[in-house]
C-alpha cells in the first residue's frame, strides 16, 4: 500500500512552484518603527504613513527630500500651503470622519481635528530636504498623514519618519500599547520550550507507540518555540534601535513560515486520520496539502511585503486583502479531511461491528472539528471584535490573548493525539456496544455536532 510523502516535488509541479515561492521569502526585511517611504507620482488628497502610541514624553520626527510635483494640466498654478503633514489624534478620528464627508472640497489641512506640522510653503526651493521634529503633548495615539488639497498636483518625495518615547533619558521606539509585549513573549517562549520538553520526554517513554505525526507536532512545538524567541528578541532591539539587527528578522519570518505550514499540515494530517487511522493518504487528501501548503507560503509573503511596504503605499491595501483572502482559504480548507473522516466513520460503523471504537473516534474528530471553529474564529474575528472595545494603550491584551488561544489549541491537540500504548486486552462489554451502535443507527450524535 502506497505510504505518504510529504514532499513529492517530481510528482506535483505546484510544490516546485511553492519551493521557488519559499526562497523569495526569506529576502531579508526589516521590520521597524523607523521607516522609510518612497511616494512616487502621487495624487491621493490624504497618504497615511504612520500611527505611534505617546506616552507623557512622545517625539515625532519627519524628513523629506528629493520633492518634486508635476500637474497634466499646464494651466494649474501649484499652491505650496495645500500640501503638507499633520498628525491626526485617534480620539478626533470621529470628529474628522464626520468633516471629511459633510464638508464640500475638504481639505485636511484645514480640519479643525488635526495637528499640521509643516507645509511645503517650509521649502525653500523645488526638491529640498526639510526636517522637522515636534513633541507630543499628553499621553495619546496619533496617525501621520500627508494631505494634498490640489489633486490635479502629482507629488513624488521619500519620507523619513521616526516615532519614539523617551523614558529614564533614552529613546524608545515601542510605542505605548507594546511596551508589555517583550515580557509578554519571553514568557510565551519559556512556555513552549517547557511544553515541547514534556512532548520529547513523552515521544521517548512512549517510543514503542510513536507514530510519523508525532515527529511532525514534535516540529511544529520546536518552530513555534524558536517564532517566539525570534518574535522576543526583534521587540527588545526595536525598543533600543528602531529596527531590528540584522538576522534576527529574517529568522522570524522564515521561522514563522515553516511554523504556518506545519500547523495546518498537522491539521489536515490529523483531521484525515493519518498515522493514525490509516498508514496513507487518499488522492483528495494530497490535494487538500497540495493546496494548502502553496497557500501558506504565499500567506507569509504576502505578510512579510504587507509589513515592510507601510500603509502609506498603494499596494499596502491590496496586500492586506490578499492576507485576509489566502488566510480564510487555508482555514477552510483544513476542513474537508475532517469531515471526510467523520463521514468514513460512520460509514464504516455499519459494517465494522466495532461501534464502540467507531464512537470513541467519531467523538474525538467532532471534538477537533469544534475546536478547530472556535480556534480559527476566536482568532481571526474574535480578537478583532474584542480590540474594538479596548483602550489603544492595553492592545497588547489583544496579542495575549491570541497566544492564549493558540497554546490552549495546543494543548488540546497534542493531550487528544499524543502517543500512548493501546492496551490489547482491554474489553468492552456487550451493553456498552450495544448502546454505541444505537446512537450511531440513530444518527443522534452528528445531530449533536450539528454534522
Amino acid at each position: 500500500m502506497e505510504t505518504f510523502n510529504i514532499f513529492p516535488l517530481n510528482h506535483y509541479p505546484i510544490l516546485q512552484v511553492s519551493y521557488a515561492l519559499l526562497i523569495i521569502s526569506t529576502i531579508p526585511f526589516a521590520l521597524s518603527e523607523i521607516k522609510n517611504s518612497h511616494i512616487i507620482n502621487d495624487s491621493r488628497d490624504m497618504i497615511y504613513f504612520h500611527k505611534f502610541g505617546f506616552s507623557q514624553h512622545g517625539q515625532a520626527s519627519i524628513s523629506i527630500k528629493d520633492v518634486s510635483w508635476k500637474s497634466k494640466d499646464h494651466k494649474a498654478q501649484f499652491n505650496a500651503s495645500s500640501m503638507g503633514f499633520v498628525l491626526l489624534n485617534d480620539s478626533s478620528f470621529d470628529s474628522f470622519l464626520k468633516e471629511t464627508i459633510y464638508i464640500k472640497d475638504f481639505c485636511i489641512l484645514s480640519s479643525h481635528y488635526v495637528k499640521v506640522l509643516f507645509t511645503f510653503e517650509k521649502l525653500t526651493t523645488n526638491s529640498s530636504t526639510y526636517i522637522v521634529s515636534t513633541a507630543i503633548d499628553g499621553p495619546s495615539r496619533n496617525g501621520l498623514i500627508f494631505g494634498n488639497c490640489q489633486r490635479e498636483f502629482e507629488v513624488s518625495m521619500d519620507v523619513h519618519t521616526e516615532m519614539y518615547n523617551v523614558r529614564h533619558g533614552e529613546k524608545d521606539f515601542l510605542p505605548v500599547e507594546q511596551t508589555e509585549l517583550p515580557m509578554i513573549l519571553f514568557l510565551i517562549f519559556i512556555t513552549y520550550t517547557i511544553f515541547f520538553i514534556i512532548w520529547v520526554l513523552t515521544c521517548i517513554i512512549q517510543r514503542t507507540a510513536i507514530e510519523k505525526i508525532h515527529i511532525i507536532m514534535g516540529a511544529l512545538l520546536l518552530f513555534k518555540t524558536l517564532n517566539m524567541l525570534c518574535a522576543f528578541e526583534d521587540k527588545i532591539y526595536v525598543r533600543k534601535t528602531g529596527a531590528p539587527p540584522l538576522g534576527w528578522d529574517v529568522a522570524y519570518y522564515v521561522v514563522g513560515l515553516f511554523q504556518g505550514i506545519i500547523l495546518f499540515t498537522v491539521i489536515v494530517l490529523i483531521g484525515t486520520g493519518w498515522s493514525f487511522l490509516k498508514p496513507y493518504l487518499q488522492e483528495r487528501e494530497k490535494k487538500v496539502l497540495m493546496v494548502v501548503i502553496p497557500l501558506q507560503i504565499l500567506e507569509n509573503i504576502a505578510y512579510v511585503i504587507q509589513e515592510q511596504t507601510v500603509p502609506e503605499t498603494i499596494a499596502w491595501m491590496q496586500w492586506h486583502d490578499t492576507l485576509l483572502v489566502i488566510d480564510i482559504m487555508c482555514c477552510g480548507a483544513v476542513f474537508f479531511p475532517i469531515y471526510w473522516s467523520i463521514t468514513g466513520l460512520k460509514e464504516a460503523s455499519k459494517t465494522d461491528g466495532k461501534a464502540a471504537r467507531t464512537l470513541e473516534k467519531l467523538t474525538l474528530f467532532k471534538k477537533v472539528y469544534i475546536f478547530i471553529v472556535v480556534y480559527m474564529y476566536f482568532t481571526r474575528v474574535g480578537v478583532l471584535e474584542i480590540g474594538g472595545l479596548v483602550d489603544y494603550r492595553y492592545s497588547w491584551v489583544l496579542n495575549a490573548l491570541e497566544e492564549g488561544a493558540s497554546f490552549a489549541f495546543f494543548v488540546f491537540l497534542f493531550y487528544n493525539f499524543k502517543p500512548i500504548e493501546r492496551n490489547p486486552y482491554l474489553v468492552i462489554d456487550e451493553e456498552e456496544e450495544n448502546d454505541a451502535r444505537n446512537l450511531l443507527e440513530t444518527d443522534r450524535f452528528g445531530d449533536t455536532f450539528g454534522l
